[in-house]
Parts: C-alpha cells; sequence; structure tokens
C-alpha cells in the first residue's frame, strides 16, 4: 500500500515542476535578460546616432572632438592630436546641453 501511495505521488509531481520550471524562467526573462535586451538597445542606437562635432568621453576617460566616422571607428581629436578608436569604447556624449564650455 505504501508503495503505491509514493509512485502516484511522484507521477502527478512532474507536471507541477515543469509548470514551475516555466514560471522561473517566464520570471527571469522579463526581470534579467529582457532588460539587458533593452539596454543593448539603447547602446547600439546611441554610437549610430554620433556624428562628426561631437564632443564625447571614452570608456577609457579620454575626452575628444569627432572628427571622422568611419565604419567601425571613430578618429577623434584630443588636445595633442588625434586618436582612432572603436566605436565600442565611447561612452557618453558632451554636447553643448551636457558639458556647457567654460567661460
Amino acid at each position: 500500500m505504501n508503495s503505491t501511495i509514493i509512485l502516484l505521488q511522484a507521477k502527478g509531481g512532474g507536471q507541477d515542476q515543469f509548470i514551475m520550471m516555466m514560471l522561473v524562467m517566464a520570471v527571469l526573462f522579463f526581470f534579467m535578460i529582457y532588460p539587458q535586451m533593452k539596454k543593448q538597445k539603447k547602446a547600439r542606437l546611441f554610437t549610430e546616432e554620433l556624428k562628426k562635432g561631437d564632443q564625447i568621453v571614452t570608456s577609457g576617460g579620454i575626452h575628444g572632438k569627432i572628427t571622422q566616422d568611419q565604419e567601425k571607428c571613430f578618429v577623434i581629436t584630443v588636445e595633442e592630436g588625434s586618436l582612432k578608436i572603436d566605436k565600442s569604447a565611447v561612452s557618453m556624449e558632451l554636447t553643448q546641453a551636457h558639458y556647457p564650455k567654460e567661460k
């Protein structure tokens, strides 16, 4: 009698575990994966919108002005000369609205 009760419990538990696993995956998607995809899309759009003449800061902290927009990189002008950086290295834009000129 005990063995039949255990078998019946094991048989019904598989469907419940499957449903719980699907719920956990849905929660992970909506709270972790979806916001990350949204953030990556926003960063890609930011990089695509940059143009010649924009003031930028790289992820390494270098401040400069975009002088050329090539396919995979920017050429920026800094105080002492120019640098060629990858587009993914740009961390923020410093336009007049964000960073007014010093007086």
